[in-house]
């Protein structure tokens, strides 16, 4: 690839967006944590901040429109950097009002005579961006599969549109790939150990964030300016980050104060401390996890919380039996490794990287691990299966399969659920798309054991 080093940051926020975009492509290196590091790194300002993330996040979200766009004036092969130059000075003349279309280009343009080692790259840049400025974007009402439409119109690969058409039917899916191109919004849990919803409401308010108390559970916020994490209601173990539908596990679980409880795949530790808060504190949480790094992550984050009830533990919960007294405990949490398509607004990069090949040994692993957990329950006891994807083979295929094998295991309906999650008072089951309550995908299954 013919092209300079350049450096990460010089103040140039597009040239920025470009290294960022080009790790995520070459090294499959998650946006998320490259955008952070690169502005923790770099100590960018929130100014420069903002507009990294809209040009990072955007482009990726919008890369298969992008290139239904730029198809008809691209001739011969392009060098993947100039490829992704063109992407992201073209979301900004598709998406971004605020940005001039002719500082776009002309931005682009100056990249590319910093980037080549010849004229003909930028004068390449230069040609392709001003004829879509002359000729105007293409029209996608030409295209009469609406699998094909849905997919270019939302960036959401082929493949992936038509599996969920399949399983959810077209309103729905096009709704729900809408919904992935939207801004997450920042959602915190209030420690109920330490204060209730207006205690960290007011916690946030003192700070002057813009912060109102969800409608679905009582001890979600919505922050809608700030960073809560860098707040010290944070700091002091108020709150806590995590996201709306995720809070639904911990209210399937149907914990008391003093039961000995199991998360088998428990870090970062989100769903762990919210369990040990329904708690009160009081009783036995073990969490475990398959990553030894991870374990560090749920130790600070109960320590934070001020919750000493979670002991955290390296281990693969597939070998959970060998560890622990088989029917020893009350409630497990089998928060399942699935495919994440549930949070590709906040991980775009995910729907281009998976295959529907993946679907099929992440349906295995999940099943051994409900295996696994099922052995360790007590008669009588309550287990959850979730996921933060949106898929019917890892959701209800897997509880179809499970149940299968196990017929004294039963569905149950959670009484004591927020009235928002009807799947889950209805069945015990409930899957969660993104435009229910404006959050991640997610998927609730519980489970009680009968006395055989």
């Amino acid at each position: 690839m013919s092209k300079k080093k350049a450096p990460i940051w010089d103040g140039n926020v597009r040239d920025a967006a470009l290294t960022i975009l080009l790790a995520v492509d070459e090294k499959q290196a998650y946006s998320n944590l490259l955008l952070h590091q690169t502005i923790e790194k770099y100590n960018i300002s929130a100014k420069d901040r903002g507009l990294l993330t809209e040009l990072t996040y955007g482009t990726l979200q919008y890369k298969l429109t992008l290139d239904y766009y730029l198809e008809p004036y691209v001739r011969g092969k392009l060098d993947t950097w100039v490829r992704w130059l063109l992407r992201l000075a073209l979301y900004q003349i598709a998406y971004l009002d605020k940005i001039p279309e002719h500082a776009a280009v002309n931005e682009a343009v100056e990249i590319a005579k910093h980037r080549a080692r010849h004229r003909g790259v930028s004068a390449t840049v230069n040609g392709i961006l001003r004829s879509i400025l002359r000729e105007g974007l293409r029209e996608t009402t030409d295209i009469k599969d609406p699998a094909v439409r849905i997919s270019v119109e939302t960036s959401h690969p082929e493949w992936l549109v038509r599996r969920y058409i399949d399983g959810f039917g077209i309103e729905a899916t096009e709704d729900m790939l809408i919904e992935n191109n939207l801004p997450p919004l920042q959602t915190v849990r209030v420690n109920a150990t330490k204060a209730d919803t207006r205690g960290g409401l007011e916690a946030l308010w003192d700070e002057k964030f813009s912060v109102r108390r969800s409608e679905n559970m009582p001890e979600c916020l919505h922050v809608l300016e700030g960073q809560p994490a860098r707040s010290q209601a944070f700091a002091d173990g108020i709150i806590t980050i995590q996201d709306e539908s995720s809070m639904l596990p911990a209210y399937a679980l149907d914990v008391k104060p003093g039961m000995r409880v199991y998360d088998m795949c428990a870090a970062p530790g989100g769903k762990t401390t919210h369990i040990a808060e329904k708690m009160n504190n009081e009783g036995e949480l073990i969490a475990t996890d398959l990553h030894k790094h991870k374990i560090k992550l749920i130790q600070e984050n109960a320590d934070r919380l001020g919750l000493s009830i979670i002991k955290p533990q390296l281990l693969d919960g597939r070998k959970a039996q060998q560890q622990f007294e088989k029917q020893s405990f009350d409630r497990i949490l089998v928060d399942a490794p699935c495919s994440g398509l549930g949070v590709i607004r906040r991980k775009p990069d995910i729907k281009y990287t998976k295959s529907e090949s993946d679907f099929a040994s992440l349906h295995a692993i999940q099943l051994d691990l409900l295996d696994s957990a099922y052995e360790l329950l007590k008669p009588q006891g309550k287990m959850v299966y979730s996921t933060c994807t949106i898929d019917k083979m890892e959701n209800n295929g897997t509880v179809e399969a499970f149940l299968a094998k196990h017929p004294d295991m039963t569905l149950a309906p959670v009484s004591n659920a927020p009235e928002a999650a009807q799947g889950l008072h209805d069945s015990g089951m409930m899957q969660v798309f993104p435009q229910d309550f404006n959050s991640d995908g997610f998927f609730v299954a519980a489970f009680v054991k009968q006395d055989k």
